[in-house]
């Protein structure tokens, strides 16, 4: 793949990522509980991820525009994503009600940030200084 192409691809995923998580998140929980909400009913703590997750997509698809501008913010989401993901498949595999988000938001936080990593590797490395998507 050209270097034309992986930057378009990656603006590419950078929008519908954020789109995603600006209108994919909330309906989500409500569709599919077992797999993307912790708790049965809305949660203060659901509402706050969901806002924080929100809040990332709008700054993801605003870095969609110059993906070499915002290479902290894609390194920040693939490894929180990466954090996150690893925290909730020890949380789901240890209490077997919760084994539903091993193929809901524990999956898509862990495919999150292998596509981020491949379409911008640059992110994916700790050593960002100076280094272009």
């Amino acid at each position: 793949m050209n270097e034309t192409t992986g930057l378009s691809y990656l603006q590419l995923a950078l929008r519908v990522l954020g789109l995603v998580l600006v209108f994919g998140v909330y309906p989500l929980t409500i569709l599919w509980p077992s797999g993307w909400a912790w708790s049965a009913a809305q949660s203060h703590y659901l509402q706050m991820i969901i806002g924080i997750y929100a809040t990332l997509g709008v700054f993801l698809f605003i870095a969609a525009k110059d993906p070499a501008r915002h290479l902290s913010l894609i390194s920040f989401t693939i490894w929180s994503s990466v954090v996150h993901g690893l925290i909730m498949a020890v949380q789901a595999l240890s209490n077997p009600e919760h084994i539903g988000h091993l193929y809901g938001d524990v999956l898509a936080l862990f495919l999150i940030a292998v596509v981020l990593a491949v379409l911008c590797p640059a992110a994916a490395r700790f050593d960002l200084g100076n280094r272009s998507a």
